[in-house]
């Protein structure tokens, strides 16, 4: 019975191995030439983005198919979340170490808050080794990547935003696009009593399109050395008074957004544009896809107006680049590198110019047979600002941000004053500089 039960447990011993053999082929260490194509063993790589929504989730559907078809034995793992949901997943996964080989990320001071985790990967040497790849991108967009003068992210999408507008309408009044914030207020005054209830919307059920306003008022309003000290984590305080002013005016502005504003989103209010329902709509330049197959629809766009008592540049832009990051605790660093750039290429920053309607910063990458109307034109916008200013919520600190965004929502629904939301951003700020000290 001894050796009966001896051997029957060697033989149970030897068939875990050969199922422990067989299950550890399906999680190998990269090939040495980076293409996971070594011996028939697997290579995975996790890539997370945020657009799990169309035309793009198509594109990146395409991506990984075709890189997997390219690269045998590589095995893309894709996940994606919309917005508000990647931006607290992924700082959430690198502040557990969990983070993925390459994932997208806004620029500015988002992506320098997880470059400060110390777990993103330094890329200049991706740049300085393959200078033909990198002069294929818009220089001026690196930038936005750039902290400590290293280059932690590649830069991908490109874009800036402005009111776009109703050239039929316009043209019925004779209306001309305002330059000062005077004009805008007469202009939306003119086509309220043309009969357009509502001549300006705006989805203010997402807050992230709150502070795209808020975010180009201050530019405009404060001076670049105050937002400087103001927008640092621990050295903010928001008591210069245009700030109030910035409030004061949103809540002007907000009331010609109508009624509902507050409990629609920017989807929808951008349909609403679309089918000329409402003379104007703050759009970004990366949405001139959803306007390409409207025939009907003739449009123009102007910058944001300048206050007469502003002291920022009246020639800024607001938009900042999206791109991709690699993680530095990867097992895949070469391979990763290889995806980012496999993306990031000619040929597929014109397919994705022409499936999305986006711009890429991929230099020729639009043409005018595969972009929507405007876009080469939008493109030299960006090109020519005479400086670009981030979205608010990758301005500051997330917390002050919000506190921005939630307070303009209650300011434009009528249950919050200019001055109250102030004190909440003051709130947010000072815990900041508490934490800091």
């Amino acid at each position: 019975m001894y050796r009966m039960g001896r051997k029957l447990g060697l033989l149970m011993l030897a068939g875990l191995l050969v199922v422990l053999t067989a299950c550890s082929g399906n999680n190998s260490t990269p090939a040495a030439n980076g293409n996971g194509d070594s011996k028939g063993k697997t290579t995975t790589l996790k890539f997370f983005h945020r657009w799990p929504n169309e035309p793009r989730n198509s594109y990146f559907n395409y991506i990984k198919e075709e890189f997997e078809k390219q690269n045998p034995g590589v095995k893309i793992e894709m996940e994606s979340v919309l917005n508000d949901n990647y931006k607290e997943k992924i700082k959430v996964l690198v502040s557990s170490g969990d983070i993925p080989d390459v994932f997208s990320s806004w620029s500015d001071s988002f992506a320098e808050s997880l470059v400060s985790s110390g777990r993103v990967e330094d890329l200049t040497s991706m740049y300085d080794s393959d200078p033909d790849w990198a002069k294929t991108l818009v220089q001026n967009q690196l930038k936005s990547f750039t902290f400590d003068d290293k280059i932690y992210g590649v830069p991908f999408t490109m874009d800036g935003k402005v009111f776009f507008y109703n050239k039929k309408i316009f043209n019925e009044l004779g209306l001309e696009k305002p330059k000062t914030w005077d004009e805008f207020i007469a202009l939306l005054d003119k086509l309220k009593s043309s009969g357009y209830d509502t001549p300006i919307i705006e989805g203010l059920q997402d807050s992230w399109a709150v502070g795209h306003y808020l975010g180009t008022m201050n530019q405009r309003m404060l001076s670049p050395e105050v937002l400087a000290t103001d927008y640092a984590v621990g050295t903010g305080q928001f008591t210069d008074p245009g700030y109030l002013q910035v409030l004061k005016y949103w809540q002007k502005l907000s009331s010609y957004m109508g009624p509902n504003a507050t409990s629609v989103n920017h989807e929808a209010t951008r349909n609403m544009f679309i089918a000329g329902e409402v003379p104007i709509h703050y759009l970004q330049f990366a949405e001139l896809g959803y306007l390409k197959d409207k025939p009907d629809l003739e449009f123009d766009y102007f910058n944001f107006p300048q206050f007469s008592e502003g002291k920022g540049n009246a020639e800024g832009l607001t938009g900042a680049p999206e791109g991709f990051m690699i993680s530095k605790e990867t097992a895949n660093k070469e391979l990763a590198e290889k995806f980012v750039k496999f993306i990031v290429s000619p040929e597929n920053a014109a397919k994705f110019q022409q499936d999305v309607g986006s711009m890429t910063t991929v230099i020729g990458a639009a043409t005018k047979e595969n972009s929507p109307p405007g876009t080469l034109e939008a493109i030299e916008v960006i090109q020519k600002a005479a400086e670009t200013t981030p979205w608010l919520d990758n301005a500051m600190d997330a917390s002050v941000a919000d506190a921005f965004m939630r307070g303009g929502q209650a300011i434009a629904a009528d249950i919050e004053t200019p001055e109250n939301v102030l004190k909440e951003v003051q709130t947010a700020a000072a815990k900041l500089q508490a934490v800091k000290k």
